[in-house]
């Protein structure tokens, strides 16, 4: 299952040591000049002098403008980094780009996330983080188109919430889908534990041991810690090929992985109820046995972004890098 991480406090710089080094052997060299051996006020003073030198103000010179250390990285070079390590060349036509705040500003924490929620931010703004790397839009349309929001109540609440943390939001979507494997669903893959399943080293495709339908929808949702799965097909049907159209893929690749391995089974976010649950209907009433599962398209795509998380702390091991479920918004009733 999909944790975040907790957060943890970044140990004082190697410049706040220095600093420390250096003003407590001034205090010692002058205390040994006015009095031959530290005095009581001079040992007193060094104390203060290392608890100053520990909580150095953000703009002092040890520090950007923002109060993330000189040594950190620049959002947009961090941008250009993943993009690399995502897919080459980046793409012109995307809508992975800066959706808020000022991408020049240095790095101080990190959070990862399927969707940038007022809660997540919320939360994101609580650990000190300026960075969240969102998966799906966070102005409710795929380009975080807003002019038709302008008066909105529920826009402006979360525009005023974002820009009050200088949160810079960026969306990570078309390249981490086009990465060889598919970093969502390699994600996905790894938090059911299949990994070992995967054939030829693409995630979309996986060869289970036997297994029933039942036995199946059982698994997903302990392992990803869901509450409900809507499905069509025979849970007494024993399953073995599985394919994974994460999200909204449609009924387009979902027919093209079908043609493509002949699954006994389908395992996507969510769907058009009028195309392939329709299709594997029809393949049940004419005596075949396959199967659909719509588990969720936030929780078939968080398990991506906590992989996401675990890569750029491969890459920036300083960083403190947070993942934040954005979580499931239905409720079965």
């Amino acid at each position: 299952m999909c944790r975040s991480s907790t957060a943890l406090a970044k140990p004082p710089s190697r410049m706040s040591f220095m600093c420390i080094f250096i003003s407590c052997r001034a205090i010692w060299a002058m205390s040994r000049m006015c009095a031959g051996a530290p005095t009581r006020n001079g040992w007193r003073n060094m104390t203060r002098c290392c608890e100053i030198c520990l909580s150095l103000p953000h703009n002092s010179p040890f520090h950007s403008a923002t109060g993330a250390p000189m040594n950190q990285p620049i959002i947009q070079d961090m941008i250009n980094t993943i993009l690399d390590g995502m897919h080459r060349p980046h793409l012109t036509e995307t809508c992975d780009t800066v959706k808020t705040g000022d991408p020049t500003r240095r790095v101080t924490l990190v959070v990862t996330t399927f969707l940038a929620t007022h809660a997540v931010i919320e939360k994101a703004a609580a650990l000190g983080a300026n960075f969240i790397i969102t998966h799906e839009p966070t102005f409710y349309t795929h380009h975080d188109s807003v002019d038709w929001l302008a008066e909105d109540s529920v826009y402006k609440a979360k525009r005023k919430l974002i820009d009050d943390s200088g949160i810079v939001i960026w969306r990570l979507h078309d390249h981490i889908h086009m990465r060889q494997p598919d970093g969502i669903v390699l994600g996905l893959v790894q938090a059911l534990g299949w990994e070992a399943c995967m054939q030829n080293g693409e995630p979309h495709y996986c060869v289970l041991p036997p297994i029933t339908l039942a036995e199946l929808c059982a698994q997903i949702k302990e392992r990803l810690g869901i509450r409900h799965i809507r499905l069509v097909g025979d849970l007494d049907a024993e399953i073995s090929k599985v394919v994974l159209p994460v999200g909204a893929a449609g009924g387009g690749l979902h027919y093209q992985l079908m043609k493509a391995y002949q699954p006994d089974v389908i395992v996507c976010g969510e769907l058009n109820e009028w195309e392939t649950s329709e299709y594997i209907r029809d393949a049940n009433q004419q005596g075949q046995r396959k199967a659909i599962l719509a588990i969720g398209h936030a929780n078939s795509e968080e398990p991506g972004m906590a992989w996401l998380a675990q890569w750029l702390r491969g890459v920036y091991p300083d960083l403190t890098i947070n993942h934040i479920p954005a979580e499931d918004p239905f409720v079965v009733v």
